[in-house]
């Protein structure tokens, strides 16, 4: 399982770009983690998928309301991974208004997930293999803090705890 000071793995995430630059057409994108990670300072928080209860209600508007102050304090992106669609992540980044704040990166079969061993099974739930709830502070592609839930709780990756870390490890 990924740890504190532990390089992301290889592999790649993709985005529903919803206007057309910066080398991005328009709908789903595929970003190779390592260049997308290279000298940025990353706010990442997992999740087991969009448009469910905790991560709709609280989880994902936590960083959107954070955001500027995240990024205040040193934070260059923020990063919601679901393991969904690059389809499905538009359309909840759409109804959260994650527009320029957050962006909704897919991990559609669970490949990231998956190397992280950030994983939750919810197979039993008709949900299948899922991401594990979780927050990290990733730096040029290096793990500097990681916030993991137990299952069904939703107590240390919220955009606040991320936030003070981030103003302690950024400065």
């Amino acid at each position: 399982m990924l740890k504190v000071g532990d390089k992301l793995p290889a592999g790649k995430l993709q985005e529903f770009v919803e206007v057309e630059g910066n080398g991005c057409s328009i709908g789903p994108n595929t970003f190779e983690l390592d260049k997308l990670t290279a000298g940025k300072r990353i706010a990442v928080f997992g999740l087991p998928g969009a448009f469910t209860p905790t991560c709709s209600a609280q989880h994902v508007p936590g960083y959107v309301e954070k955001a500027a102050a995240l990024k205040a304090a040193g934070v260059d992106e923020i990063w919601c991974v679901s393991v969904n669609d690059a389809f499905v992540m538009g359309a909840w980044g759409r109804e959260q208004k994650t527009g320029g704040k957050v962006r909704m990166m897919a991990d559609g079969s669970a490949d990231f997930s998956k190397a992280t061993g950030l994983t939750l099974d919810l197979t039993t739930r008709g949900m299948g293999l899922r991401s594990n709830r979780y927050s990290m502070l990733v730096v040029d592609g290096v793990v500097k803090s990681l916030n993991l839930e137990a299952p069904g709780k939703f107590e240390v990756s919220d955009a606040t705890t991320l936030l003070n870390q981030a103003k302690s490890i950024l400065r």
